[in-house]
């Protein structure tokens, strides 16, 4: 994981993501690449991909003012460099390779889902805050739009101020493709993790992996981990449990597959754990 990028907007819970996002790129050795983006008025929120139906108004931003957007640029930029600094991380004008951590600034005019749908994808890692429960504005529109068009794995944080994810982890498995790749994509994290956890809720009875496969794939990485099961009657519930019993900082599940995705957004586990409990989740959609 070389490549963490956040959005950063003039807003308070900004700051949260970007601590996290600059605490995650110092432990990981990573470059860390903050994107501004300025709405337009003429421009709409498109599909990246035939199968996207997503209502449009999910994933846009509202217009704002030419004098506000300059300022809210202005105010961006400033707390990322602030942020950089108190990090003790240097600001970088090209991409290169080190090893040591080094900042990026760069900006983009169009929607939420344009940015994610170009930049997201030559990333690593995305960090965007989690939207409050029953919320919409910027902090849904931006966990959408990274969720569905960037095709990497999100760290998604809570509006307030908790301790750095990724000591004590729990990975929610349902035997599924999208929560395989999401473990992959956080073997950096689980690698580094004192603890690992995971829980299955209900019977395996899918044709895919179960929790025993996953748990010696990990101990080909060197990651041992303690699993769990559930009676699976209300899985967001039991999950939470087994998150809070074990004292858990981080958890690892897969968002959203291909297909249906009004039914997606408006419900299911990966819903509830993404909007209705204010924890920090690791989550791909693919």
């Amino acid at each position: 994981m070389k490549v963490i990028m956040v959005p950063v907007a003039d807003r308070p819970e900004c700051r949260i993501a970007l601590d996290h996002a600059f605490s995650l790129a110092a432990r990981l050795s990573a470059n860390i690449v903050g994107y501004h983006l300025r709405p337009h008025r003429a421009e709409r929120a498109v599909s990246h991909g035939p199968r996207v139906t997503v209502m449009l108004e999910e994933t846009e931003l509202p217009p704002v003012a030419t004098a506000d957007q300059q300022l809210n640029r202005a105010n961006a930029e400033k707390l990322f460099r602030l942020m950089a600094q108190e990090h003790g991380i240097a600001i970088g004008r090209k991409p290169r390779s080190a090893d040591h951590s080094l900042a990026f600034w760069s900006e983009m005019v169009g929607t939420p889902g344009r940015l994610f749908g170009i930049i997201g994808p030559t990333c690593d890692c995305i960090v965007v805050s989690r939207p409050k429960r029953k919320a919409s504005g910027p902090a849904r529109a931006f966990m959408l739009a990274a969720l569905l068009h960037s095709h990497k794995p999100l760290l998604i944080v809570p509006q307030r101020p908790v301790r750095q994810p990724g000591t004590r982890i729990l990975v929610a498995w349902n035997q599924k493709p999208q929560v395989a790749a999401a473990v992959t994509a956080a073997l950096p994290l689980l690698a580094r993790a004192e603890a690992v956890h995971i829980v299955c809720c209900g019977k395996e009875e899918l044709p895919g992996p179960k929790t025993a496969h996953v748990q010696n794939y990990l101990r080909h990485w060197g990651i041992g981990s303690q699993l769990h099961h559930t009676r699976g009657r209300d899985p967001s519930l039991e999950i939470l449990e087994v998150y809070k019993a074990n004292r858990c900082d981080l958890l690892v599940m897969g968002a959203y597959s291909r297909g249906q995705l009004r039914e997606r957004i408006l419900g299911g586990v990966p819903h509830e754990m993404l909007t209705a409990y204010d924890l920090p989740v690791f989550a791909l959609h693919s």
